[in-house]
Order: C-alpha cells, then sequence, then structure tokens
C-alpha cells in the first residue's frame, strides 16, 4: 500500500512545485522579479503521508515453538550450508493458505528480525520459503552468520506473539 501512495505524492508535490510557465510569474502586486543572486522562497511544509495502517496479526497457536534443527549453534559448517527447521505445536501452510493455526517459515541471515506488525520483507537477508518448504541449502561467504527463523501467516505477517527461533551463529569455512 505505501509503496502505491508514495508515487501518489511525489507526482502531487511535483505538480505543485512548477508550472508551465517555469516559475517565472511575477510576484502579487506588481513587485519587480526577483534577481539571479536571490535566494528561492521557502518551500511550503510538505504534508506528512498518513501512517499505513496496522496490519492484522493472528494469534499463535497456543504453546508453539519455530527452531533450527541443524546447523546447531556454534557449528563450523562448510558449503552449501543445509539449514533444517523445525515447529512445534503448529502447522506448516504455504503463503496464500489461509489456516489459524499453520504459516510458513521465513529465515533470517545476518539481520534482527523485521517489525512484526508489518509484512517481513523479501531480501537477501529475508528468506521467504512461502511454499511451506520445512529445509534450504544456503551458499555463504566464509565467516560468521547468524541465522533465525520466523514464521508468518498467510500474508507473511509474525502471529502475535511471534513464533521466532532462537538464533544460531555458525561458521563457514
Amino acid at each position: 500500500m505505501v509503496h502505491r501512495i508514495v508515487p501518489i505524492l511525489l507526482m502531487a508535490a511535483l505538480a505543485a512545485c512548477g508550472g508551465s510557465d517555469g516559475g517565472a510569474a511575477p510576484e502579487p502586486g506588481g513587485g519587480a522579479a526577483p534577481s539571479a543572486d536571490a535566494a528561492p522562497p521557502a518551500a511550503e511544509p510538505a504534508e506528512a503521508p498518513a501512517p499505513a495502517p496496522a496490519v492484522q496479526r493472528k494469534p499463535a497457536p497456543p504453546g508453539a515453538s519455530v527452531y533450527i534443527i541443524s546447523p546447531e549453534d556454534g557449528a563450523v559448517v562448510s558449503n552449501p550450508v543445509r539449514v533444517v527447521f523445525g515447529l512445534k505445536g503448529a502447522g506448516v501452510a504455504p503463503a496464500g493458505i489461509a489456516r489459524p493455526d499453520a504459516g510458513h517459515h521465513h529465515l533470517l541471515i545476518d539481520t534482527e528480525p523485521p517489525p512484526f506488525d508489518a509484512p517481513i520483507p523479501a531480501d537477501e537477508h529475508h528468506v521467504h520459503f512461502g511454499m511451506g518448504q520445512t529445509e534450504t541449502e544456503l551458499m555463504l561467504t566464509p565467516g560468521q552468520h547468524t541465522l533465525q527463523l520466523l514464521l508468518g501467516d498467510e500474508a507473511h505477517v509474525p502471529h502475535d506473539p511471534p513464533l521466532l527461533s532462537e538464533p544460531v551463529t555458525i561458521q563457514v569455512q
């Protein structure tokens, strides 16, 4: 929704800032046009966009938890890194399939958990498994990496409370 509002606000701001005459209209009251050395007039403060409506979070199934089965915390591994997801007390359902007792995995790589009141981003640090996958293989650069799982509902929104695993730190050789 926000990605649709920003271009509209940008176009409105650009339209308000300039007209077809290039901004050379004389000042009201017949005053002289400003010189080239004069400072541009102060811009009107832009109206802040309305905050995005909060998303509806589904309640987490009581007692549910998500965890990383493999690799273990502190493991020294090599590429490809096989990551196996664990889930207790809830089911796995693909993205787009609404089930109150289920969700799908999102693997957080070298990042903090995202805000829980919005859909989980999809990028190199937030990997979605929207088809209901329960494991993956990753190619990671040599060095230390942190992995963490976050379960999301059919719209990629974390449950309430969020089903977030403990982080696992690994060393890739």
